[in-house]
């Protein structure tokens, strides 16, 4: 349909765009398949909404047709009619294709050789397919060409991370944001969700973190759900959630070896694969203090090799059961939360990510300039992002957080959502909102001289909440809020169940 001359015209200016010497290969492109389409749109624009929700005007090879793409949708947007005759008046002045074809004229020779309405998304989707290869070309070209200049500036490593993420970017374009879903396809949803809950030991429709009486109270981590977990320095933030991740994924390791039947990426499996965005400590310092856990042995004899033969043949069962665990370290600090976000996507497609821990967001650094100006507006940018994330991703993600030092002021140091620190978009856009509190820690403080009569009052309070933590739960989007009591060993950095609550509702404030 199109003419000898234009085609000829597209071909020499690539032709002469390419390196001399080289031999000349045409970009992948299908210019029967974008006039199809266009003419298609300009007989029924309904064929334009088969379309819109993937297509965009880049991804046509031919400049005029990205011109007629992006007008017909601006038209379309606007409430009218994008034929032919409407489009005339944005094209008369285009410099005509041929000697003998004017742009308005193949606006009319488009829509008299229309395909049909019905094939529009299958012509849409050759379109987009054929774009994803030239960009793929595009990126190939910049890294042999940086390679070949090597420029001071750009080193060979920040080429990789450059390059990798445009491959990202690339890979991740189109996946999600799919548009409406019926209501009988969300209905399904739920029943599915319902009836995996009804088949799971325990109940739940979440993963399951192992702490039961949490488990009991949350219904276990739900997938796309932000839960932001807060406390003042000392509370165990960062000891919780590793528990927490290891249990999950010690549980997948265990599902994964228990039932070979199943493929690795079966529902019916427990606990997930875990990434840890350790933003503040390093993987050997997790490590370790997962190994004191498991081996019962305080981290500061590992570190200072203050340990017998006997301690030291726990840390190696506890290690070798650990190296199998799907547990990935990202221990890069300043990391931005779209490079976050781009390993994550990584991982997810190469390991089947079910979790994602951040430790912690205010160390994280945002992605434009104009919210770095403002930390609040980063924050807020931050949030927003990770939120969105764990919907894309359908996962659910653990984010540690500061709290601002007006709990120390109070006589009830126990944290309320009016103590989150930097922004009240964290409160706004968490699902689940929770706070590690310790009275342990402050009566610790209070330690009167002994043998008087405050000591024996303060050993005695002592006693009371020695070896006991709250997670105090301020907001839950479906569930209920409240108290959960756990136990809490200080010198292993581990939590647990109390023995006497384990399976007992935690109390509803």
């Amino acid at each position: 349909m199109i003419s000898t001359a234009r085609r000829a015209t597209a071909e020499t200016a690539e032709r002469n765009s390419a390196p001399e010497g080289s031999p000349f290969r045409a970009a992948p492109h299908n210019l029967e398949a974008e006039q199809a389409l266009l003419g298609a749109i300009l007989v029924n624009n309904e064929a334009h909404d088969r379309v819109s929700s993937f297509l965009e005007p880049q991804h046509f090879y031919d400049p005029l047709h990205q011109q007629i793409y992006e007008t017909a949708a601006k038209l379309i947007a606007a409430g009218k009619q994008a034929t032919p005759i409407t489009l005339k008046s944005y094209f008369e002045t285009a410099e005509p294709i041929d000697a003998t074809l004017s742009v308005p004229q193949y606006l009319g020779r488009l829509a008299t050789n229309a395909a049909t309405i019905i094939n529009a998304r299958d012509y849409g989707q050759t379109i987009y397919d054929l774009a994803t290869r030239r960009q793929l070309i595009l990126i190939g070209e910049d890294m042999v060409n940086a390679a070949y200049d090597s420029p001071v500036d750009f080193p060979p490593k920040e080429q990789i991370e450059e390059a990798e993420t445009r491959l990202f970017s690339l890979a991740e374009t189109g996946k999600y944001g799919q548009g409406f879903s019926t209501f009988s396809n969300a209905l399904t949803a739920a029943i599915d969700m319902a009836n995996n809950a009804y088949l799971r030991d325990g109940g739940l429709s979440g993963v399951a973190t192992a702490l039961k009486a949490l488990d009991n109270k949350m219904g276990g981590l739900q997938p796309s759900d932000l839960i932001i977990l807060a406390g003042r320095p000392s509370m165990g933030k960062t000891a919780l959630v590793t528990n927490i991740a290891f249990n999950i994924a010690r549980a997948r390791a265990r599902s994964l070896r228990d039932r070979p039947d199943l493929s690795p990426t079966d529902p019916a499996h427990d606990g997930a694969v875990v990434g840890f965005f350790s933003l503040e400590m390093s993987a050997e310092q997790l490590a370790t203090r997962i190994m004191s856990e498991q081996a019962g042995i305080p981290s500061e004899k590992i570190r200072r090799g203050m340990i017998d033969e006997a301690e030291f043949k726990r840390l190696v069962e506890a290690s070798q059961e650990m190296a199998s665990l799907p547990l990935f370290i990202d221990q890069t600090g300043g990391i931005s939360i779209a490079q976050l976000a781009a390993r994550a996507r990584k991982l997810k497609r190469q390991q089947g990510l079910g979790l994602i821990i951040v430790d912690y967001l205010q160390l994280l650094t945002g992605s434009t300039r104009r919210s770095s100006e403002n930390r609040v507006q980063e924050v807020s940018q931050i949030t927003t992002s990770m939120k969105a994330l764990a919907k894309e991703l359908n996962v659910p993600i653990i984010a540690l957080s500061q709290l601002s030092r007006a709990v120390e002021n109070r006589e009830d140091k126990r944290p309320q959502l009016a103590d989150l620190r930097e922004s009240g978009s964290i409160e706004q856009d968490a699902d689940v909102v929770m706070f590690v509190y310790r009275e342990e820690y402050y009566v610790e403080r209070t330690k009167p001289a002994e043998g008087t009569a405050e000591f024996q009052e303060w050993m005695a309070k002592m006693q009371l909440v020695s070896g006991k933590a709250e997670v105090i739960i301020g907001k839950q989007r479906h569930g209920p809020v409240g108290t959960v009591n756990l136990q809490f060993e200080a010198s292993v950095t581990r939590f647990g169940d109390l023995a006497n609550d384990a399976y007992i509702p935690a109390r509803t404030d």
